[in-house]
């Protein structure tokens, strides 16, 4: 991370900066690393106009790679904690992750960047173009005075290959300002379809990685069905309200909302080469799958639209979330059902044929609980302070949301944005960076002891008392826990930005 700060920090003196650009400030340098490192992605910054192809390729790319592998990693050390039997250690780091790199996150990308460079996304180090524009247009400028713009800047760059990892790594973070808006980023219908598929691609993956591995494919298929579920859910919700549009776009019903030649519905801020289902499907996607990338922007979304993606964050990016981190969260959770479960017959949890007893059960709470606690407590200290007004591009409750979305994004390791939001501040660059930081690290550590707590107990036998961990039942539990945990954790807040912002639309 200081590496990378660094480079941010002085990229000026550094190579391979062809239009110049200058050094970053101390703290977007310290935000843009802390968000890199830990998978996040989260940009105060417009990436043509502020990274040089240096900084974008050997700093941040690099982290693309390494944050993906690690939180398989994780996963891994997780997964030898439950089948391995009174045993010392969980594996090597360092060979886990270059196997993960080498294996799996290179060769992806390799595809998928040949995949979408077909399609017209740009991979060179030559220097930005520019281009005659077909009309000329004229600027007015803060003095009041005209200049006739004939010319424009196309930005370029080793876009491709960055494009790639970020979506199979859950990444997210845009070559380009407007991410996967950006035509430079995502060209084609086709190009938008493989770049979408890629966002949940490997955390779908590894549901049936663990199963395999646990050596009962049933668990792993409990846990994927567990995620789809939620995923299937929310994006019926934010595709109907979205396609439904608002009272205010229909004009009191004086405007067809489903007129021939046009998509209806909630239009703004959505690109219209990919219309409103692709959006709301991408939109859900990248908040299910900790990834952050966007394609349509959400600031534009209807208030219940809006709220989907943020609280899919706000539960823990659980439902699939990042490479390795998603499933070691979504196992926390399975953690707490079982010991819930337990106190219900009053029997010893268990979970996969290993004893859960106190240490474990804490541990599980504090990686189930690290998310709400970094967002309530980052989100209230933002709000409390006077200048994070000047920040807002939207007053009353809609303000609140684009507060309440950054600290969630950065919360759930996320990194997409409410974009009217302005959060190239000292203040805010700094305490997101330290959310990122605890989010992060804090469940990793936590799951890490539970690994090693497990892999020093016996199997236990199944009994008729042991609860099923792989039947409709305790699907059912698991997610009723995940709801009941992350959502009405959030309940005040939501009632007083988006469910609000809705009765004011609907009044």
């Amino acid at each position: 991370m200081l590496v990378l700060w660094a480079i941010l920090c002085f990229q000026k003196f550094l190579p391979l900066n062809p239009e110049g650009l200058d050094n970053t400030s101390w703290h977007l340098g310290f935000n843009t690393a802390a968000s890199f490192t830990t998978n996040t992605n989260w940009q105060a910054y417009s990436g043509e106009s502020t990274l040089s192809y240096f900084s974008q390729m050997l700093g941040l790319n690099v982290q693309n790679f390494v944050s993906a592998a690690i939180g398989i990693v994780v996963l891994y050390a997780l997964i030898r904690g439950f089948i391995k039997v009174k045993a010392r250690g969980l594996g090597n780091f360092y060979t886990d992750m270059t196997r993960t790199v080498l294996y799996v996150l290179i060769p992806l990308s390799i595809v998928v960047s040949l995949a979408i460079i077909s399609q017209g996304v740009p991979q060179t180090f030559r220097g930005y173009d520019e281009v005659q524009l077909l009309q000329p247009m004229e600027v007015v400028q803060d003095d009041g005075t005209v200049t006739v713009v004939e010319k424009a800047v196309v930005p370029l760059g080793p876009a491709g290959s960055q494009i790639a990892i970020k979506q199979l790594g859950t990444n997210g973070g845009g070559f380009f300002g407007n991410n996967s808006a950006n035509p430079l980023e995502n060209p084609t219908p086709f190009s938008n379809a493989f770049q979408m598929i890629s966002l949940l691609l490997i955390p779908a993956a590894l549901c049936f990685t663990f199963g395999r591995n646990v050596k009962d494919k049933r668990q792993g298929i409990a846990i994927f069905l567990a995620m789809f579920i939620m995923l299937v859910i929310a994006l019926a919700i934010v595709g109907s309200v979205e396609q439904a549009g608002t009272p205010q776009l229909a004009q009191s019903g004086a405007v067809d909302m489903g007129t021939n030649g046009q998509a209806g519905g909630n239009m703004e801020g959505k690109e219209t080469r990919f219309g409103i289902a692709t959006s709301t499907t991408w939109a859900v996607f990248t908040t299910a799958a900790s990834n952050g990338s966007v394609n349509s922007m959400h600031d534009s979304y209807t208030p219940i639209g809006g709220m989907v993606p943020m609280l899919l964050m706000m539960l823990g990016e659980v439902v699939f979330g990042g490479t390795g981190c998603g499933l070691y969260g979504m196992l926390a959770f399975a953690i707490m059902t079982v010991f819930i479960a337990g106190l219900m017959v009053g029997r010893t949890p268990e979970y996969l044929s290993k004893k859960i007893e106190p240490f474990e059960m804490k541990m599980a709470v504090l990686v189930c609980l690290a998310t709400p606690i970094a967002i309530l407590v980052g989100n209230g200290i933002a709000m409390i302070l006077p200048g994070t007004a000047d920040s807002l591009n939207n007053p009353g409750a809609h303000g609140l949301s684009e507060v309440m979305y950054a600290y969630s994004s950065a919360g759930g390791n996320n990194g997409s944005a409410f974009a009217g939001f302005n959060a190239n501040t000292p203040f805010l660059n700094v305490s997101i960076g330290l959310v990122m930081l605890f989010v992060r690290f804090v469940p990793m550590f936590c799951t890490l002891a539970i690994a090693g707590s497990l892999v020093g107990k016996k199997k236990v036998a199944v009994s008729a008392g042991t609860l099923p961990t792989h039947n409709a039942m305790f699907i059912g539990l698991l997610i009723a826990v995940v709801l009941l945990v992350g959502a009405l954790s959030f309940f005040p807040p939501l009632a007083l930005g988006p469910i609000a912002e809705f009765f004011e639309m609907i009044a």
